[in-house]
């Protein structure tokens, strides 16, 4: 930046409006102000409108994509801040080509995901929803919960919040079975899991619980053949990424009761569409994706921000994301 220049900084999707208090914001004074936005904006137009005055933008994860086109018409960007060091909403070699700089921040909590994981997996098999809804409209008792002790807890991806999730399982006395496309069954065994193949994990799963990083290989991967396999008294329950689960073949499976239910934090597109049919299903349990969203990620996350943005004014860059 130029000596005499103030760096204009968007801090984009501060939904809770915490953002500023969690960081000293004013430390960057006077060479950088910061302007935070509590609304969502997904047209592209109105996203490159809104971005254009701004040379750092600041992403908290994957609510804001930033793809090639949108970057193209940012000729003023310079920086982009991201919670975590992944981002798969961030065109990286788009931005490398325009050289934007692309910075992340490390640490937040570990447990959080897995945390929410087994909340959402308690809830929807105790059908929490359907009796809280009616103990606040009046009424009382609605159905009846499943116990998971001694059922079997599928879990597709065994990496680090996958392998959290499998403790909380055995904690609760359940079978914990796993699949992915690299997992050893050694590598499960280490973690009290049996490995199985990708079918009998659908088959044997009385929760089928993802945790699977989106990429290529990942998209899709539950589709219409593998929720077939399923019980009808199965849950599926989702703290990844949306398009790991193809949404047309789930929301099939559950207007048909193919399954038991299914809990969601996470979807195609977010924020979810006011009249997208997972908010009226019965047998839907949905958060707004809340897997990350804890004191102790945004304590971490905001202030190595700030810190990420005065490296870049003092001209050395920190914790850059590579290709």
């Amino acid at each position: 930046m130029s000596h005499f220049a103030v760096a204009s900084i968007a801090v984009l999707d501060d939904y809770q409006q915490t953002a500023r208090s969690f960081a000293d914001w004013a430390s960057l004074a006077p060479r950088a102000q910061a302007v935070f936005f509590h609304d969502h904006v997904a047209d592209p137009d109105s996203l490159a409108a809104r971005l254009a005055p701004f040379d750092v933008v600041v992403l908290m994860r994957e609510r804001t994509r930033l793809d090639a086109g949108l970057l193209a018409r940012l000729p003023r960007l310079k920086l982009i801040v991201t919670v975590g060091m992944w981002n798969a909403a961030i065109d990286l070699l788009a931005a490398r080509e325009q050289r934007i700089v692309v910075s992340g921040t490390t640490g937040g909590d570990a447990a959080a995901t897995p945390a929410l994981t087994w909340a959402l997996i308690l809830a929807v098999t105790r059908n929490l929803h359907a009796e809280a809804t009616s103990l606040r409209a009046g009424g009382w008792q609605v159905g009846l919960g499943v116990d998971v002790n001694g059922k079997t807890l599928g879990l597709l991806g065994l990496g680090r919040i996958g392998q959290a999730v499998a403790r909380l399982g055995q904690a609760f006395g359940m079978r914990t079975i796993a699949w992915s496309q690299n997992l050893t069954a050694e590598r499960a065994a280490e973690h009290g899991v049996e490995r199985v193949d990708k079918d009998q994990l659908f088959r044997d799963a009385d929760v089928l619980s993802v945790h699977l990083k989106l990429g290529e290989r990942t998209c899709g991967i539950v589709g219409e053949r593998e929720l077939a396999l399923m019980k009808p008294s199965a849950y599926l329950v989702n703290t990844s990424r949306g398009p790991i689960v193809s949404e047309a073949a789930l929301i099939a499976a559950l207007q048909a009761r193919s399954i038991a239910g299914a809990a969601l934090d996470v979807f195609d597109e977010e924020p979810l569409a006011p009249q997208h049919p997972y908010r009226f299903l019965p047998n839907v349990l949905a958060t707004p994706h809340i897997g990350y969203v804890t004191e102790n990620t945004y304590r971490t996350a905001y202030p190595q921000i700030v810190e990420g943005i005065q490296a870049w004014l003092d001209g050395a860059p920190v914790r850059e994301l590579q290709l």
